[in-house]
């Protein structure tokens, strides 16, 4: 009589057998302790601050605090919600043009033969990405304003050309969001592997019909993040518009620094703070599509 045979319990990952899946301890967690205590205090205590200003109105006589809805109401209408709306279009439109141009002049990057033309646009994008604030403004000012040197050189002022408008603002915005677009799609481009090309071409499929059926879908979701990160690169951007065209163009960063500099009504103080929770509300929104988007096209560029 033999002695019964015991299989034994796979724990390679070779032949078949299932890997073991290595359970997180507290040691993981203390690890990304410090990262969580840096972002409660930079982004959670001010988020907290401007939430409770948003909601709670102080009486000047007593100093007693209660809650209110009256600036969140009062940002959603008038001159405010102009604000809101500008920000909003300019930002959509600047992302659109910005994302319809660098895909277009990072294709021609990626298809370049040239390695030492693509280590330069990739280096003059990585630093125009992050010119913008007041230089960018001058340096608009002094090329394309009133008396700068192209538009006399250009008569664009027959034209029709005003730099401080809401199309010279959006001009001024392509300069620095056109590169963003580039380094964002860039990778995206380089994941789409040749075999793909090659087999859709030995099938008889054309040049068109490759990108309609294969290049764009999986390129979707890396040009729709790439579309919300410039949509809110422009949303957020201050420095150059008030440079710029001051209050001739309603956006809403300029409506909450007029507010923070005390160029409000009595009462009103509080409505930057409404504006800037509505601004996080949307940057909020903007940040839940574009994360899921990017973890889909990840998984496809592997």
């Amino acid at each position: 009589m033999s002695a019964p045979t015991t299989t034994p319990r796979a724990t390679g990952t070779a032949g078949g057998t299932t890997p073991r899946r290595r359970r997180r301890g507290p040691r993981t967690w203390l690890a990304a302790l410090p990262l969580l205590l840096f972002t409660g205090l930079c982004f959670g205590v001010p988020l907290a601050t401007i939430a409770f200003g948003a909601v709670t109105r102080t009486d000047t006589a007593t100093g007693a605090t209660a809650l209110t809805g009256e600036h969140l109401g009062r940002s959603l209408q008038g001159p405010y919600l102009g604000s809101l709306v500008g920000s909003v279009q300019l930002s959509a439109l600047t992302a659109l043009l910005g994302g319809l141009l660098g895909v277009l002049l990072a294709q021609a990057l990626v298809t370049s033969r040239s390695a030492a033309l693509r280590g330069a646009a990739l280096t003059a994008s990585g630093v125009l990405a992050n010119f913008g604030g007041v230089p960018l403004a001058f340096a608009f000012i002094a090329t394309a304003g009133i008396s700068g040197v192209v538009t006399r050189l250009g008569d664009l002022t027959a034209l029709g050309w005003n730099l401080y408008s809401f199309t010279g603002l959006t001009v001024v915005y392509l300069y620095f969001l056109t590169p963003l677009m580039v380094l964002v799609i860039v990778p995206a481009l380089d994941g789409l592997r040749p075999q793909w090309r090659e087999a859709a071409r030995n099938s008889g499929a054309s040049g068109w019909q490759f990108w309609r059926h294969v290049g764009l879908p999986v390129l979707a979701p890396s040009l729709l993040g790439g579309f919300v990160l410039l949509f809110g690169t422009a949303f957020a951007a201050h420095a150059t518009a008030a440079a710029l065209v001051g209050g001739s163009v309603p956006l809403v960063t300029l409506k909450i620094a007029d507010a923070l500099s005390g160029n409000v009504l009595t009462g009103q103080e509080n409505v930057a703070l409404a504006l800037g929770l509505d601004m996080i509300l949307i940057a909020g929104l903007v940040m839940a599509i574009h994360l899921p988007l990017q973890r889909r096209s990840a998984r496809w560029l592997r």
